[in-house]
């Protein structure tokens, strides 16, 4: 199993407590949670943020888009451009789906012997 490491310090993210996962135009990227707010700060336009993907606004966004893309795709609403909206509101469910089996599952839910990452 290789080792997840931090797009922002190059180092080991050891556990699912400190992983953020985030996306920036079709990228998806492990940070520290630290790290993550780093870039954040760091962040001078609109166009440089980094969106996180797991967590509680990655979970909301993924049910609410899943369920609005379920909604346009299955049934009538709106005809050709209902099914347009559907398969872009699959963006995020796609991203959520991806950094759950890409970096989330090959991490330990909690490692009781980590130190602090500063």
């Amino acid at each position: 199993m290789s080792k997840i490491l931090c797009h922002y310090c190059k180092r080991e993210v050891r556990d699912q407590d400190e992983l953020i996962t985030a996306s920036k135009t079709f990228r998806l990227k492990p940070f520290h949670y630290q790290c993550f707010q780093e870039q954040e700060k760091e962040t001078i336009s609109q166009r440089a943020l980094w969106i996180p993907v797991n967590g509680v606004s990655g979970n909301v966004i993924f049910l609410l888009m899943l369920a609005l893309a379920t909604w346009m795709l299955f049934t009538d609403a709106f005809h050709y451009l209902g099914d347009l909206i559907g398969f872009i509101a699959l963006y995020p469910v796609i991203l959520r789906v991806l950094s759950y089996f890409i970096y989330e599952i090959r991490l330990p839910k909690l490692d009781p012997n980590k130190k602090p990452l500063r």
